[in-house]
């Protein structure tokens, strides 16, 4: 069980520099509109609003639109002002916003699902939109016509997407804490792989087309970095939460990652070092240190005339080892232990104050996270709360 995390006070920390009263229930998602002083947020109220700043400093929603259900995530294209949305029905709503934002025309309706959308995406260079749902189907549809161009099953419902452009390659996490990789046609697809690290459902997704790296975040509390262009079939762990994490961002500018949890926290990664993988667990009879035996082995604590120990393991080396010969903690960033965990004796010793050296910054947004999305071109991280209050951050303290 992981150790409570104790972040240093940091010299630098987000600035708050609005908070939205927002709904009569939970926004579900939230996005910054980029070059306009405005938030568009989609709750299980029904409603879809458009905040913008008046001269008085608040936030005042300029459209406020009931639709007939529950909406329950949403994508929004600045380039076009094409706002996709999903809902409870399955029914995904499209409209254009004005210039001014301040009206909002219905464009398109597709009938994806039999169960509530989970995530929608349009991609514009496609045409494209792609989305999920509880009906554990995974579709994309033809924004101009408003057919549906194919789909999926899933072994689970999914609870992220990410699409990368280039190679037309979709990554969906689901509820069994899979990432399926899909290779996309115009109206069929190919499975690529799946691979699965977290022992909890995949609750957020986030892909680097740059460096072609897909992160994923887990209500296993971790995170893991998935090396897929390299075709190394590296993974990098990266403990820093509590609490189940609730959106991943990055920044390649600065090649750092954004990560929010539902306890509130809110941790920036540095990307821009060379981390390591984090070892297999070893499996032995005995602690491979001191050689005494683990409780289930019967036929050596006999032998022995010893009572058998409990197993751990090293989390630097992976070896299996007895709770004396593994009594210190420490932390190990460059694993993605930013907190401190069991290590045995002789790693403790090998482990220099350089290497504990921290790789990510820990922050509290006082509140607890739903739903988080990053604006590059101003430096802006908006967080939704449970307690329906959306908060608008200015990040370039912490992240530059």
């Amino acid at each position: 069980m992981a150790a409570e995390i104790q972040p240093k006070p940091q010299t630098r920390t987000p600035v708050l520099l609005n908070k939205i009263e927002t709904s009569q229930d939970v926004v579900n998602t939230a996005v910054i509109i980029p070059k306009e002083d405005g938030v568009i947020s989609v709750s299980e109220d029904r409603t879809i609003r458009i905040w913008l700043k008046r001269d008085s400093g608040q936030y005042w929603p300029s459209v406020y639109h009931t639709m007939p259900d529950s909406c329950s995530c949403m994508s929004f294209n600045p380039e076009t002002r094409r706002l996709s949305m999903g809902m409870e029905n399955g029914t995904i709503s499209e409209f254009i916003l004005s210039e001014d934002y301040n009206k909002m025309t219905p464009a398109q309706t597709y009938q994806a699902h039999q169960g509530r959308v989970t995530v929608v995406l349009f991609v514009l260079e496609m045409e494209w939109v792609l989305s999920t749902g509880q009906d554990k189907n995974f579709t994309w549809h033809c924004s101009e016509s408003g057919t549906q161009l194919g789909f999926y099953r899933t072994t689970a419902w999914v609870s992220g997407l990410q699409f990368d452009v280039e190679t037309r390659h979709a990554f969906v996490g689901d509820y069994s804490g899979q990432v399926t990789i899909l290779k996309l046609e115009l109206d069929s697809c190919s499975l690529v792989t799946t691979f699965k690290g977290h022992t909890g459902n995949v609750t957020a997704l986030c892909w680097d087309p740059v460096q072609r790296v897909l992160f994923s975040g887990s209500s296993d509390h971790s995170i893991i970095m998935w090396d897929i262009g390299g075709r190394k079939g590296t993974a990098i762990e990266l403990q820093g939460h509590n609490e189940k994490v609730q959106g991943l961002c990055y920044a390649p500018h600065t090649r750092q990652l954004i990560s929010c949890s539902s306890d509130g926290g809110i941790v920036i990664w540095n990307m821009d070092v060379t981390r390591q993988e984090t070892p297999e667990w070893l499996d032995s009879d005995s602690c491979q240190k001191c050689e005494q035996p683990f409780f289930w082995n019967f036929k050596q604590m006999w032998d022995s005339k010893k009572i058998g120990l409990r197993q751990h393991h090293c989390r630097k080396c992976g070896q299996a080892v007895c709770g004396k010969c593994s009594a210190k903690r420490s932390t190990i960033p460059l694993m993605g232990f930013e907190f401190e965990v069991r290590v045995c004796d002789s790693c403790h010793e090998s482990i220099t104050d350089e290497d504990r050296a921290p790789t990510a910054t820990f922050h509290d947004s006082k509140h607890s996270i739903v739903y988080m999305h990053y604006e590059p071109t101003t430096g802006w991280l908006l967080t939704s709360g449970a307690d329906k209050v959306v908060k608008l951050w200015d990040m370039t303290p912490v992240v530059s």
